[in-house]
């Protein structure tokens, strides 16, 4: 395994993956960042450098995520919502064909090792709030707004 740390507008994002593909991305706020890229992890590096950017709405990584049979599925089903667009949990439990798993879907939501890359940041409430992110919910504004910005309104 192989692991980068570089710098994103959110903070310092954690980078793991081998020939197998990616296993995980997370953020934190603060730490240093890697001198040398990993050559198997260059081209998520770009990726994300690109998401940032707003050069990018879709990533084309291989991944490999850890996880059981369930929160495999609910990870593959969060990779359809969307670049701009979210899902609720009840939404994501239905196209998962159970509404009554939404604790699950939601459990499994909240422990997707890939952050960004498989947008669990796109999952909200029936009710448009922004609930939870692993990641903090100023975070996951900021995604969903640098995804879907407001267009700024003319004064005249």
């Amino acid at each position: 395994m192989e692991t980068v740390y570089i710098k994103t507008l959110l903070g310092i994002a954690k980078i793991v993956g081998d020939q197998n593909g990616l296993s995980a991305i997370s953020v934190r706020y603060e730490g240093e960042v890697s001198y040398t890229i990993p050559d198997i992890l260059q081209e998520a590096v770009q990726q994300l450098s690109d998401y940032f950017e707003g050069k990018r709405i879709e990533f084309d990584l291989k991944l490999n995520p850890k996880g059981t049979d369930f929160q495999q599925k609910v990870w593959r089903e969060l990779e359809n919502i969307p670049f701009g667009k979210t899902m609720s949990y009840l939404e994501l439990s239905k196209k998962l064909g159970d509404v009554k798993a939404i604790r699950a879907v939601a459990a499994a939501n909240g422990k997707n090792p890939l952050w960004i890359v498989v947008p669990c940041h796109r999952v909200i409430g029936s009710d448009g709030s922004l609930t939870g992110y692993a990641g903090g919910l100023g975070r996951k504004k900021w995604l969903l707004e640098h995804e879907n910005p407001s267009a700024q309104q003319s004064l005249f």
